[in-house]
């Protein structure tokens, strides 16, 4: 099976910024191996393996503490791989689940003692086939009431379209990737300003300030995406979370150092209160509040 986008990063640095103790790195991928774990057979690219060892070495090479292990489509709702990862990872990852509507509540009941807090849907049409909404309403529906959020995916020309439905879903829902930005129409497009406004009227949505390798125009260091980040980090600091995307799936231009990808935290989180509430408060409240409330 031939991988159709680049390895990740072999050797990345080690940060020259330093994460405050406890971080969690809250959007992160496992992959395989192929052998024990088979892709879906609807996927629309093909990674290289990207093991739970390699994972947490990461982690612990980058100064993070924690992981939130997002289902990405190239496994699609077979979670096995994901949940094996949660299970060796002592406690130290939680899980978001891509399911079917037909999944069985004691397969939820199982995924939830995994420890799976969420549920993804996707919209990036070049990545999965069109699910009905009703469909994804349905399963919204039924995870909430075990106390999970919704993370969704899309590009910022369909926030319009989707804001309707966005707004009829139940619980957190947190938003990938800033909701992709065009990046070369800068911060004060209507479209980001759109996103913006729909997160100060509506408190339940989070969002994700990540993947500026993904989103640039410039490339590295990503100077391009940096005031996209910035701006909701200050405007929501509460409702901020950040990853590295680890191992960066279907990216083809060029691999980011995760290292590197570290050191652009201070420039979008300026203070020590920010990275915190960044890195540690609000992952933990959305993914360990047991401890969270044990700490109170």
């Amino acid at each position: 099976m031939t991988p159709d986008y680049l390895p990740f990063h072999p050797s990345p640095k080690r940060p020259d910024f330093t994460v405050p103790a406890g971080a969690v790195d809250a959007h992160c991928h496992v992959f395989g191996p192929a052998a024990l774990f088979p892709f879906a057979p609807e996927r629309k690219y093909t990674p290289v393996d990207a093991p739970k060892e390699k994972l947490f070495a990461l982690r612990d090479h980058l100064g993070f503490s924690r992981n939130v292990i997002v289902q990405a489509t190239c496994h699609g709702s077979d979670n096995r791989a994901l949940v094996d990862a949660l299970d060796s990872s002592s406690g130290m990852a939680k899980g978001v689940a891509v399911v079917r509507k037909d999944i069985s509540d004691a397969e939820l009941s199982d995924l939830d003692r995994a420890g799976v807090r969420g549920v993804r849907f996707n919209f990036v049409k070049r990545l999965v086939d069109a699910t009905p909404k009703e469909t994804y309403r349905e399963i919204a529906e039924r995870v909430v009431r075990l106390g999970w959020h919704v993370v969704v995916y899309f590009e910022a020309p369909d926030l319009e379209e989707l804001k309707p439905f966005l707004l009829s879903l139940p619980g957190i829902i947190v938003v990938d990737h800033m909701g992709r930005p065009d990046v070369a129409a800068g911060p004060q497009a209507a479209s980001f300003t759109a996103f913006r406004d729909l997160m100060r009227d509506t408190e339940n949505i989070w969002v994700k300030v990540s993947c500026p390798e993904r989103l640039t125009v410039a490339g590295p260091p990503y100077e391009d995406v940096i005031p996209f980040a910035r701006t909701l980090v200050g405007e929501f600091p509460d409702r901020v979370l950040w990853g590295t995307d680890w191992p960066h799936p279907n990216m083809k231009s060029h691999m980011p150092d995760d290292g590197a990808l570290v050191d652009v935290i201070p420039k979008i989180a300026p203070t020590p209160d920010l990275q915190r509430a960044l890195l540690v408060d609000n992952p933990m409240r959305l993914y360990w509040p047991e401890e969270m409330r044990g700490s109170a």
